[in-house]
């Protein structure tokens, strides 16, 4: 049962054709500029379709005025149509950075163009919506997913197996799984006393170029079984997924999605790979790694990050410290040692 997300229509051709052409010229800059210091072609996608609503809703709600002259008033009332059209509140910060970025590339490199004279950015002088779940979270037991991994392999899924157990025991993001190469996981790979899989950097969310840490004994096997059907087929691709019919370009996110659908049928729960990412973090906690190591291995810039993904009960937690009845300190002399 795939997950379920409010769809807006709210631009289209013919009103593409009616926004302002100033701010058609702007956002060409902006693209342009994002091309030319090397952001990711998803990045930039990503700006040109958020912009484009944009605009589009300048273009339906406000006169179709220029962007660099739009008021708090007017920043206000874009976020309350937002709001009232039932945007996630996730969307709509991802919108406003978006109009953000734009309004920090004006101040910064347009600063002495005419037409931009004086302007400052006040999209973030904005509060955002607070942040609300519009999704149930999935969360995975041990158990669910060994038996999703043995249906999968049961009906010869063999890709789509790896491709789960690589984001089990990687918690890397679906984008980036589909990034990996074959080389990746080669011997000279393996770090750790051999417990690891140590990647050669990835590009990852925000264009950051990161080594991704898979566990070495959880995933062989089914690393095993692809390699071993890539053989029998004669795949020939430096990607550990390559794109059907293309094997000289990775496999894209449109694929994963697919094979989302199929691992929510076979588990009869909602599967999504960014759940995966909550297990791979919470069975590191529940192994008792502190918080500081989980982030090194996830390649996060701070432990906040570590509460949000870890969906381990808290008494989980907080028995580690007790035993027999007793408050038991030996799991914190542990972790103080690491």
């Amino acid at each position: 049962m795939p997950r379920k997300t409010v769809q807006n229509k709210i631009t289209s051709p013919e009103k593409l054709r009616q926004i302002n052409p100033n701010n058609l010229r702007l956002k060409k800059d902006f693209l342009l500029y994002l091309k030319s210091v090397q952001r990711s072609p998803g990045t930039i996608a990503g700006y040109d379709s958020d912009l484009t609503i944009i605009f589009t809703l300048i273009l339906d709600e406000l006169g179709n005025k220029d962007f660099n002259k739009l008021t708090k008033r007017d920043v206000i009332f874009i976020q309350n149509w937002m709001v009232e059209a039932g945007l996630s509140s996730a969307r709509i910060r991802r919108l406003k950075a978006a109009m953000s970025s734009l309004s920090n590339f004006i101040e910064s490199l347009l600063d002495e163009e005419p037409e931009y004279a004086g302007f400052r950015p006040i999209i973030r002088k904005i509060e955002n919506p607070p942040l609300n779940a519009v999704r149930e979270k999935t969360v995975w037991s041990d158990e669910d997913l060994e038996q999703l991994l043995d249906q999968l392999t049961e009906k010869g899924k063999i890709e789509e197996a790896c491709f789960v157990a690589l984001g089990m025991y990687g918690g890397r993001r679906k984008a980036e799984l589909c990034r990996f190469k074959v080389s990746d996981f080669a011997d000279d790979h393996v770090v750790c006393d051999g417990a690891l899989y140590k990647s050669a950097p990835i590009l990852t969310k925000g264009d950051k170029m990161l080594e991704c840490y898979t566990l070495k004994k959880r995933f062989d096997p089914y690393l095993r079984r692809w390699m071993e059907l890539r053989e029998e087929e004669g795949v020939e691709s430096e990607w550990l997924f390559p794109m059907a019919g293309k094997p000289a370009e990775h496999m894209p996110i449109s694929t994963a999605n697919s094979w989302a659908n199929v691992c929510s049928r076979l588990s009869g729960k909602d599967f999504y790979f960014h759940s995966l990412r909550h297990y791979f973090v919470s069975a590191l906690i529940k192994a008792g790694i502190p918080d500081g190591v989980v982030v090194e291995i996830v390649g996060w810039s701070s432990q906040e990050m570590v509460k949000i993904y870890n969906d381990n009960p808290k008494d989980d937690r907080i028995s580690m410290f007790f035993k027999d009845g007793e408050i038991d300190t030996s799991a914190a002399r542990t972790i103080d040692t690491i």
